[in-house]
């Protein structure tokens, strides 16, 4: 199928240098990122992709994750892949901070910034004015305190209290993680940010939202979830597991790898893996959709049934 023909939104900036490709998992976001990529690359302009898809950040993590190969890529430069350990704790606020400086890059060098990803809070971090709560000093002053006059057993026990998941990954003899941990689950103030009603800009963006019928995205995600357990997702999980996966706070609970792990906890069969992958898949889908929905000035892009070739046609008609 044809996608639709480009009809931008009032406001939308048809001219601007970052280009932001969203839109639920599934929608072809990538291949659609970097056929653009190759549009602007092949006028003579640097042109680089900007990730933003949270899960993407994370080494190893390709499978799960629909990462594009590097062949897949195309020789354009891709930030924001690949820089964080599975033991990490992503951190919207780093990757605002970290993503816009690479976008500032390639753009003054008078270049093109193609961000793209499904995460949508990363997504609005780097095109709109969000303010995110830094550490708390105070409160870690307080917990080092305890931690040396108390030990860790009494701050593992309030973590529990607080946050189960965490109590039952976290490494208690390691004194940096349990009390980063405990601040995380103690504070009041650490609640995402949603997007403003009246967002405000960080700088001229041109939005493409790429919406698929709901009905072929159900099964695009259905067989999109096969499809990683049959090309080794559980392989790769059992990688990650050597490499502490489990003790990841974000990274273990991501679609795949948390169900991958049950399969190799013995809990789940690879079928009930896949179904369970699938449905959450379905519901993560479902929020996308309805986060994307409040970017009034997006370019509302219909690409049902379109495969890599109709989305490099579509790319030849955004960037003539």
């Amino acid at each position: 199928m044809t996608p639709a023909d480009p009809s931008p939104g009032p406001g939308t900036g048809r001219s601007a240098d970052l280009i932001a490709v969203v839109g639920a998992t599934g929608t072809g976001k990538s291949d659609l990122a970097v056929a653009i990529a190759d549009r602007v690359r092949s006028s003579g302009r640097p042109v680089e992709i900007v990730n933003a898809d949270a899960m993407q950040l994370y080494r190893g993590m390709d499978i799960g994750t629909a990462k594009l190969t590097v062949p897949e890529r195309h020789g354009i430069p891709h930030r924001q892949l690949d820089v964080l350990d599975v033991t990490d704790e992503a951190s919207v606020a780093a990757y605002q901070r970290d993503a816009r400086r690479d976008a500032e890059r390639v753009l003054d060098e008078g270049g093109v910034a193609v961000l793209t990803g499904g995460s949508g809070l990363y997504v609005s971090a780097v095109l709109f004015d969000l303010d995110f709560p830094g550490t708390d000093p105070e409160l870690r002053a307080r917990l080092e305190r305890e931690h040396d006059e108390l030990g860790p057993g009494i701050l593992l026990e309030r973590l529990r209290s607080l946050d189960p998941h965490a109590a039952a990954t976290i490494d208690a003899r390691n004194p940096r993680r349990l009390i980063r941990a405990l601040e995380i689950a103690s504070r009041s103030e650490v609640v995402t940010p949603s997007l403003p009603s009246v967002p405000r800009a960080w700088r001229p963006a041109r939005i493409l939202h790429l919406r698929r019928d709901r009905a072929h995205l159900v099964d695009a995600l259905q067989a999109r979830a096969q499809r990683m357990f049959d090309t080794g997702l559980v392989d790769e999980v059992e990688r990650l597991r050597a490499a502490g996966l489990e003790r990841g706070r974000t990274a273990s609970r991501a679609i795949g790898y948390a169900q991958a792990l049950d399969v190799l906890r013995g809990e789940a069969s690879v079928a009930e893996a896949v179904d369970a992958t699938s449905l959450a898949t379905r519901k993560y889908a479902r929020r996308q959709v309805a986060w994307f929905k409040r970017y009034a000035t997006a370019e509302d892009l219909d690409v049902t049934g379109a495969d890599r070739s109709a989305l490099s046609d579509l790319a030849r008609r955004l960037v003539p």
